[in-house]
């Protein structure tokens, strides 16, 4: 029988969990479930069972219980899309975007290849000015101009986006916007089908029944803190990708539905507190044709040619973003036990002041993040109008942290192309298909492609986040990957 392991003279809790680790009856099987995660900074731990049978002779096919782990638990990706939470698998949501985007404008996955002959384009929609910032201008040749106050800011200046006025800068009007930036993008994706009708001189009953619009957006933050929207917008014909659109439906056509669309879509918010606002896009827009096949990496999107490829990666790279690249933070400020109320309900009903916020119903003070103060009063503008009884409903206090922007990061039109469900059950069907060719191999009976299969099933949560020891292997696997993908991209090191 093996002595247990003496351990106290370990002061690092890492290493005392990895020695812990490497003497059990299954390291490997410990290695293999780590590795598996590809990195995940913060995977799931689930406990339970799954059986496969088949209904015709009742033989258990395949089963699986948590419990046979040397870890007793069974540790799963956590799926998170922001790579500020985790890096690992924001690449996968990245990789799943740009597939979906790309296959709505070159086809495959499940759309046609013609899709690529249709009109489409790249829009840019973006917000109004809520009073003069700081930026870098240039002239119509290119050349630098001073920033209003006078001097010239580089690439990397903190000041810019910020106001040159703060005492006159619209807050109010700022976090309302991104309040309702969600709501303002889908009354214009209304508005731009009867911009289209009435530019061609059709009702929009007749325009339904030989053309559609399709599309698929993501929102980025501008340095001011304020959501702009980059959207991919494609005609189709009446049944969708598969059918081509109408000759008179050109790009021309979409370009003059977008500028009038973006005019006519207008939101009127009344306050008593706040007065009348009205929510609107900005002057600035851009319409540019998607003609090209080609791959490559979309930076700037000034650029002139604009490519499958290109609008692809640059849509999926910013799906993976949320408000940090404006110097906010990437976590919720509501305190929990209170649910941000600032207070709990007693053993006699009454209201008690949160212990935990100390009334405030903040997990931690505003006035003490490691924020721009632009950044910070947006933040508590937010929070403020968060809670006012018109804005009740709108939870701004929730999504202070975001700037008040609660919308999705990146949407798309129910025909646009495939759906991030279907390609993660292609993934999912090609994870089983493996394991089954790995059993046969192992000698186990194949199963029949005819056979008719139950899976049934029990899980239950149990927390998230690695052991200690988990962490050190896990921290392995990041730097293998990350390894990888530099030599992919560099070459191999000379020795």
């Amino acid at each position: 029988m093996r002595r247990p392991l003496d351990l106290r003279h370990v002061i690092s809790p890492s290493l005392r969990g990895l020695i812990e680790l490497a003497n059990t009856h299954d390291f490997d099987r410990v290695n293999e479930q780590i590795h598996g995660l590809r990195g995940c900074t913060n995977p799931v731990n689930l406990h339970g069972w799954t059986v496969t049978t088949d209904q015709t002779t009742k033989e258990v096919v395949r089963s699986y219980r948590s419990e046979d782990e040397p870890s007793g638990r069974l540790l799963t990706t956590c799926g998170n899309r922001r790579s500020s939470r985790c890096p690992a698998c924001s690449r996968v949501y990245a990789a799943d975007t740009y597939h979906l985007i790309k296959a709505g404008l070159s086809g495959g996955k499940n759309v046609a290849e013609t899709v690529r002959d249709h009109p489409r384009a790249f829009v840019t929609l973006t917000a109004p000015s809520f009073g003069p910032v700081h930026n870098r201008k240039t002239d119509n040749a290119g050349k630098p101009r001073p920033c209003g106050c006078g001097t010239h800011h580089t690439e990397d200046d903190p000041a810019l986006g910020t106001p040159l006025n703060p005492a006159a800068y619209d807050y109010a009007g700022a976090v309302l916007w991104n309040a309702h930036a969600g709501e303002l993008w889908a009354r214009f994706t209304t508005y731009l089908r009867r911009a289209l009708a009435a530019h061609l001189g059709m009702t929009q009953k007749a325009l339904k029944a030989t053309l559609r619009v399709s599309f698929a957006k993501v929102a980025e933050y501008q340095k001011r803190g304020l959501v702009h929207f980059h959207a991919v917008i494609r005609f189709d014909g009446p049944d969708g990708h598969t059918t081509p659109p109408p000759p008179w439906a050109t790009f021309d056509a979409l370009n003059t539905a977008v500028a009038m669309a973006r005019e006519r879509a207008r939101l009127t918010i009344a306050s008593d507190s706040i007065g009348e606002r009205v929510i609107a896009w900005g002057d600035r827009y851009k319409v540019d044709p998607i003609t090209a096949l080609g791959d490559g990496e979309l930076t700037d999107a000034r650029v002139a040619e604009y490519t499958d490829a290109k609008v692809a990666g640059y849509v999926a790279k910013y799906a993976t973003k949320n408000a940090e690249g404006t110097g906010t933070v990437d976590r919720t400020l509501v305190c929990r036990p209170c649910a941000g109320r600032g207070y709990v309900r007693g053993p006699d009903g009454f209201h008690d002041r949160c212990d935990d916020c100390d009334g405030t119903g903040q997990a931690e003070p505003i006035k003490a993040l490691p924020i721009h103060q632009h950044v910070r009063q947006m933040i508590r503008t937010a929070w403020a109008l968060g809670h006012l009884p018109e804005f009740a409903h709108l939870k701004l206090w929730k999504w202070a942290h975001m700037l008040g922007f609660r919308g999705h990061f990146s949407t798309k039109s129910r025909a646009y192309s495939t759906t991030l469900g279907a390609l993660r059950d292609v993934r999912r069907a090609w994870r089983l298909a493996k394991a089954e060719a790995a059993r046969t191999r192992a000698g186990h009976t194949g199963t029949d492609e005819n056979t008719t299969l139950v899976t049934a099933s029990s899980w239950t949560y149990l927390s998230s986040g690695y052991r200690p020891g988990e962490e050190l292997l896990a921290a392995q696997v990041r730097h293998e990957i990350a390894h990888s993908e530099r030599v992919k991209s560099e070459g191999e090191p000379w020795l």
